[in-house]
């Protein structure tokens, strides 16, 4: 930006240089359009200006991230868990929905939903959060209820925060336990087969703040065994490790059967950050891979310890946690060495 500003600075000299000074522009641009003025800018004056108040709206946000935190901290300290709680809560899924008999379902009453500008004129509710809960989560389970109960105490940051900064817009909790409490409240729109695949524990956000940065190597089994459902297995298991990972992370996938295949030979012996254009790389030469011959570990396991042991040497990667999934279809014969 500082070097924009200092070009812009030089390029404006120039220009009025060209026209002779600049009260002959002035009086140019005056005959044209009276309301134009020249005035003399200080590119330095300019970032200067710019970072002070990029800084400020920053630290709007972070108030208002650092309010929920430590009302969401408060409520969980003081909560004893009921694993009988009977809780009924707004479901994102099931609100403003009726049966076959007219009765709103559990969790489905009425919850007032209005257009709103400032949220793309979505029908939102500004004086509650509801909850997501992904289908494959029990909505009623103990640990859920408890933990939505909890987080009833975000409501009213929630409208805190937005009251004193109207540049907020979507503000959010994701749980461990795997809901997800939104505001202003909205109605959650399933995919086309009813389902409600969202789970915010799998987003970026939630896992780099519940996390902390890791040098992961992936060792995937491509022996004669690993053929048809098993290898597709690996894939996948593969791909979802990788949709775990962020850009603090790095990352390397090795194939081995009885020799050592780097599924990305530019990357051998290394790591890469995995970010989303290394991740979805990694993906498509995964989905490439071959089964063939016998599966021998050491050698590659030998490699992957080579890779972390001279990243940490050379002050490389995330220099925190480091880690290698193995991915086979079974313990080898030489497992304990």
């Amino acid at each position: 930006v500082q070097q924009w500003a200092s070009v812009f600075s030089v390029q404006l000299r120039e220009l009025t240089t060209k026209y002779s000074g600049s009260q002959l522009l002035q009086k140019k641009l005056k005959d044209v359009e009276p309301i134009i003025k020249m005035v003399d800018l200080n590119g330095n004056d300019l970032v200067k200006d710019y970072s002070d108040e990029i800084e400020r709206l920053l630290g709007k946000k972070m108030k208002s991230v650092k309010r929920l935190a430590e009302s969401a901290e408060d409520a969980d300290l003081y909560h004893e868990f009921n694993a009988t709680l009977q809780f009924d809560y707004y479901n994102s899924m099931l609100i403003n929905s009726v049966d076959e008999d007219g009765n709103s379902p559990d969790m489905g009453a009425e919850f007032p939903l209005e257009e709103n500008e400032h949220f793309n004129n979505l029908r939102v509710n500004m004086l509650l959060s509801d909850i997501q809960v992904p289908t494959n989560v029990f909505n009623k389970d103990p640990n859920i209820l408890n933990s939505i109960y909890n987080s009833e105490a975000l409501n009213d940051v929630f409208i805190g925060n937005f009251q004193k900064d109207s540049t907020l817009t979507w503000q959010f909790f994701g749980s461990s336990t795997g809901f997800f409490r939104i505001f202003p409240g909205i109605k959650w729109t399933p995919d086309s087969n009813g389902v409600a695949a969202f789970d915010c524990r799998n987003r970026n956000w939630y896992i780099q703040a519940a996390t902390s940065p890791k040098d992961i190597v992936i060792m995937v089994d491509i022996s004669g065994s690993m053929k048809g459902l098993k290898m597709t297995i690996a894939k996948h298991t593969i791909n979802t490790i990788l949709d775990t990972l962020g850009e603090n992370d790095f990352v390397n996938v090795i194939a081995y059967t009885d020799y050592i295949r780097y599924v990305e030979p530019c990357f051998k012996g290394t790591l890469v950050q995995a970010d989303l254009d290394n991740r979805e790389h990694f993906k498509q030469l995964v989905d490439e891979l071959h089964v063939k011959g016998e599966a021998k570990i050491n050698k590659a396991m030998k490699e992957s310890f080579k890779i972390l042991n001279e990243a940490r040497m050379k002050g490389q990667g995330s220099m925190c946690n480091q880690a290698i999934m193995l991915i086979t279809d079974g313990a080898m014969e030489d497992f304990e060495a």
